[in-house]
């Protein structure tokens, strides 16, 4: 051998070892390190929340040049075996660090994310999901080789909110205006309550389509429903001068926003044909950002505003 070919030989060794991390490949078969599960469409409870560590040494271009979500570990962080059905399929994570989302779909298609669900909160989703096996990472933007807590969510019905991270709108709190037991065929009809529309919070940062505007962090008012055994729909509307906006979180959990949807120009409305019985905390926001606005939260069975 001579002196060149050893040193050649010499300096390819050390370049071995001295890989970087970043440079290994994501292991895409493993289990993921913090469980497995098979779930059907329609599963309950949904979401189903898992508590993992996110992040890792692996720049997850490793995945796809497309893939600019961070750092990940090259075991996926959790394997999802999903029976798919006629529902969306929605995957994400909340964290109080800017977390990071990769996924091999059952085709091996990869999707990658960072603050779809906002409040830097990675979310991504399939209208038409395959069924199979879904690996998937979370990872941690910026930051390599540094773990944080997280919380991974899997759900049909939508994205994580940032009420899970304790920055959005929380229905555990009191509502500010009071609360009403109603059941089905209830008189007068239409129950109104006084509102102060608008709050701090951006609505969009619960994730879901068409929640806009300024609402408080705790809800405005709170129905507690008993559903009848006819096939009337639950209506809660609201009237007001200003643009005004509709945030409900209904009885099963799921979020319900709208903002021009009523009969009377820039008035929300928001119509639960098959209401189930339980709580509904609403909140009543404004448009734009600024002063509370009087508004008149209406809730009926015949009639929106």
């Amino acid at each position: 051998m001579t002196a060149l070919t050893r040193i050649m030989t010499a300096a390819a060794a050390v370049a071995l070892f001295a890989s970087p991390a970043y440079a290994q490949n994501l292991n895409t078969g493993a289990t993921g390190t913090y469980g497995s599960i098979q779930l059907r469409s329609g599963f309950t409870p949904d979401p189903h929340n898992v508590t993992v560590n996110a992040g890792g040494p692996i720049d997850s271009t490793r995945a796809s040049a497309e893939c600019s979500a961070g750092y990940i570990a090259q075991r996926p962080s959790f394997s999802l075996r999903y029976t798919a059905g006629e529902l969306p399929l929605y995957i994400g994570a909340v964290s109080d660090s800017d977390t990071t989302i990769v996924v091999r779909a059952p085709n091996g298609e990869w999707l990658c994310d960072d603050d779809s669900a906002g409040s830097l909160n990675p979310l991504v989703s399939w209208e038409n999901p395959r069924s199979g096996r879904y690996q998937i990472w979370v990872g941690r933007f910026g930051s390599q080789n540094e773990a944080v807590p997280a919380t991974l969510h899997i759900s049909e019905v939508g994205g994580p909110s940032a009420a899970a991270a304790g920055e959005g709108p929380d229905f555990s709190l009191d509502p500010a205006y009071g609360s009403i037991d109603l059941t089905s065929g209830f008189q007068p009809d239409p129950h109104t309550v006084a509102i102060d529309a608008g709050g701090t919070i951006d609505a969009s940062t619960i994730g879901q389509p068409g929640c806009v505007g300024r609402i408080a962090r705790a809800p405005d008012f709170r129905l507690n429903w008993t559903a009848g055994s006819g096939s009337l729909p639950l209506i809660i509307s609201v009237g007001a001068e200003s643009d005004t906006t509709l945030v409900v979180n209904d009885a099963q959990g799921n979020w319900a926003c709208d903002d021009d949807g009523g009969n009377a120009g820039l008035n929300p409305s928001i119509t639960f044909q098959t209401p189930a019985s339980g709580q509904y905390d609403i909140w009543v926001g404004t448009y734009s950002e600024g002063d509370l606005q009087p508004s008149t939260l209406n809730i009926s069975e015949v009639t929106s505003q």
